[in-house]
């Protein structure tokens, strides 16, 4: 007991403590072509160095966990390890396998050591390496961070294995935020108001995450530390709505949407609540505020035009522009974490789809396709990809896709409940 009990208290600092070997300066994968071509890649079960003969229940789910974390970036086509026979040792080249991970493990206890490899087959050679040393409880994440070092090192970009997505859920009766990891393995449930709460929110260091609900009668904003499930704070009580907020880059403020005065209008405030200035004056509903990632520029929802138009505001001058101006409803704004594009959602004839368009205007693409009312779309932390809910008959779902449109998949799909406005968080370090 006296060593699981250190082992949890110095896991976060063993996490740290990682020794590496060679690593490559070149970056072998350009994500940002046109035609991304997928590379072969093989994540053979984790060998038990006390049992090396053949492959553990814990090789493979250490594996399994690698595997996924890497295939759901998009630019990796995994190898079944059933193809070559789940052996560390197999003929890669014969098999087409352009880079391998090779894990190796030992537990003794609570401890658990993990050697992580990156081979490059092609080149004949290591290219990243890790060592370290974890508790059980946290070997699943020192998997998760070393796929986003794989992905570093293959794309020059860290990979995004260890971000959540935070979504609204009525499987347990009421509408309640819940969070999942990115492989949907962890799905919990971080409210539990048993009334509505609505539009979940992370702060840019991804440690709160805030929420709307109405369990006190009022449409009220709340602030929960999701990582330890601390007592839930209210931080804006205004009467009537208190919805949404959009950080600034320090966290330290934030924008919101208010409907104190009567008319919803956005408004500047303190992390805690506190107003600094009222932002928008009753020029119709304004709505949905989206910061740019620098903090200076501010996407927004008004009908002033009298349809529902995404507009963009100078925080500086105050200077308001109107942004989209195909179709009568484009809602729901989100600016890409590195600030290229403005993720909305548009209506065409009687459907709801994801679109993107650039800040300074111009056409928009479409991004969805099926069938379906498709809503709220929000960013993954590299801008690669969306999260949006797809409505169809009685049932909604949350799913992702890539922004060329390619990739779309449903998350949570054995999750009960409907499922809907999904946010996904920024990159987090645990």
């Amino acid at each position: 007991m006296k060593i699981r009990n250190l082992m949890l208290l110095l896991a976060p600092l063993l996490l740290c403590l990682l020794i590496s070997g060679p690593v490559s300066a070149r970056v072998y994968l350009d994500i940002t072509a046109p035609q991304l071509r997928k590379i072969n890649l093989a994540v053979p079960p984790f060998v038990d160095q006390s049992k090396p003969a053949a492959p553990t229940v814990e090789g493979r789910m250490m594996a399994d966990i690698m595997g996924r974390a890497l295939d759901l970036h998009g630019f990796v086509s995994l190898i079944d390890p059933k193809f070559y026979g789940e052996r560390q040792d197999a003929d890669w080249v014969q098999h087409g396998v352009e880079f391998v991970v090779k894990g190796l493990y030992r537990q003794d206890g609570e401890v658990f050591t993990l050697e992580l490899k990156l081979l490059d087959i092609t080149g004949g050679r290591m290219i990243h390496r890790r060592h370290l040393q974890t508790s059980g409880e946290m070997t699943r994440q020192a998997i998760l961070r070393y796929a986003d070092e794989v992905v570093a090192v293959l794309t020059g970009e860290k990979g995004i294995s260890q971000s959540k997505i935070a979504f609204v859920s009525s499987a347990g009766g009421h509408k309640e935020v819940y969070l999942a990891d990115i492989l949907g393995d962890h799905v919990r449930q971080v409210t539990r108001h048993q009334f509505l709460a609505l539009s979940p929110r992370f702060t840019p260091d991804g440690k709160y995450l805030t929420y709307t609900s109405h369990h006190h009668g009022n449409a009220d904003l709340y602030k929960t530390c999701f990582r330890e499930l601390r007592t839930t704070r209210a931080i804006s009580r205004w009467a009537g709505l208190n919805l949404a907020p959009s950080w600034l880059p320090g966290g330290d403020q934030m924008i919101l949407t208010l409907s104190r005065d009567g008319n919803p209008d956005l408004y500047l405030a303190a992390s805690e609540g506190a107003i600094i200035r009222r932002l928008t004056h009753g020029e119709g509903v304004n709505v949905s505020p989206s910061l740019a990632p620098d903090g200076r520029r501010l996407a927004f929802v008004s009908d002033r035009g009298g349809t529902p138009q995404i507009f963009i505001m100078d925080l500086e001058t105050m200077a308001i522009q109107r942004l989209t101006f195909q179709g009568n409803h484009n809602t729901t704004p989100d600016w890409s974490p590195d600030g290229r594009f403005i993720a909305y959602t548009g209506r065409t004839g009687e459907a709801l789809h994801i679109f993107i368009i650039r800040p300074e205007g111009g056409p928009p693409t479409q991004i969805t396709r099926t069938w379906g009312q498709h809503e709220g779309p929000s960013w993954s932390p590299d801008s690669r990809q969306l999260v949006f809910s797809r409505q169809r008959h009685d049932r909604e779902e949350i799913c992702a896709i890539f922004i060329d449109g390619s990739g779309l998949r449903v998350l949570f799909a054995d999750q009960p409940g409907n499922h809907s406005m999904p946010r996904w968080s920024p990159r987090l370090s645990q």
